[in-house]
């Protein structure tokens, strides 16, 4: 289990170098599918890469982790007050050192920052959504920030952005295509931990969306796989491929040694939901993830889309 930092000011903090190396560990630990694609990227913007994703697996910790029962408003308070030290340039804990040193080589906003922490926010205070209006947001708090801090570090190109003679032509940055790739991967880990959710009471396929297919709450706590659950999960996936389509759009505008690395993400973590359907939809009892094979199968495809796409 991921342990939180302790925030010791008067500690002494370690190097810039070792804070990477923790960062990198927590990265391969946690995120093994999203760890692969960033080993494909040049070491600066892998480090950078890592920097981020601890940060944001300390902040999910906060509500998700083996002391969320102790999270209450003032800690997320407080550790909004340490991002602020660490967007200020003074590091609290020793992954702190790698995320400063990382926004001084990549300036980056802290909106989207403070938005993942009122993502949490959400998690303390409802278990349901009704909407998908409501769970999308939720979505942008929790992962699609993701991808406007990753922008700042993956960059823009100008090979995508137009013809040598337009030089006054804007340069198009995919934002919303960074936001959608986040959505479609969180709506990913929604379908695949549909039953370790359920044993934390938590629900985040929409109500809406479940009883369209005259399927209840109740069906969903007995874990009813029958003919309205596949029905459900069918609208699912496609709604998670629809955001992962709209992603796709945005990635030949990145400079081209980052347009592999997210390609090869974003189709490993798509494989999910290829794995999902070939468990006939049981996410109750099985966990879909993509095999070892399927990963390398697919890395000669991601550097094709990324050459011509």
């Amino acid at each position: 289990m991921l342990q939180l930092p302790k925030s010791k000011t008067k500690k002494k903090l370690v190097s810039v170098d070792e804070a990477y190396e923790l960062c990198r560990q927590i990265t391969a630990e946690y995120a093994k599918t999203f760890y692969l694609g960033t080993l494909l990227m040049p070491k600066e913007k892998s480090k950078a890469i890592w920097a981020i994703y601890a940060w944001c697996r300390l902040t999910d910790e906060l509500v998700d982790g083996a002391k969320a029962i102790y999270t209450t408003e003032e800690t997320l308070v407080k550790w909004e007050q340490q991002l602020e030290s660490v967007f200020a340039g003074y590091p609290i804990d020793d992954t702190d050192v790698a995320l400063v040193d990382t926004i001084q080589r990549y300036p980056m906003g802290i909106k989207p920052f403070r938005d993942m922490i009122a993502g949490q926010q959400m998690d303390l205070e409802r278990n349901r959504y009704q909407t998908f209006e409501e769970l999308k947001l939720y979505c942008y708090r929790v992962a699609g920030t993701v991808g406007l801090m990753s922008n700042a570090v993956l960059g823009i190109g100008t090979d995508s952005n137009g013809v040598p003679w337009q030089k006054d032509k804007p340069i198009y940055v995919p934002t919303e295509e960074a936001i959608a790739l986040g959505i479609a991967m969180q709506l990913t880990n929604i379908l695949r931990d549909v039953g370790e959710d359920l044993q934390r009471d938590r629900i985040y396929l929409p109500l809406d969306d479940l009883h369209a297919f005259d399927y209840t709450e109740a069906d969903l706590l007995a874990r009813v796989i029958d003919d309205r659950w596949k029905a459900v999960m069918k609208f699912q996936i496609k709604r998670a491929r629809e955001y992962y389509k709209q992603a796709e759009a945005g990635i030949r505008y990145l400079i081209p040694d980052s347009r592999l690395p997210v390609w090869a993400s974003l189709m490993l973590y798509q494989g999910i939901l290829n794995e999902i359907e070939a468990n006939n939809y049981d996410v109750f009892n099985k966990r879909a993830y993509v095999a070892k094979h399927k990963k390398t199968l697919s890395l000669p495809i991601a550097w094709l889309r990324a050459q011509v796409l």
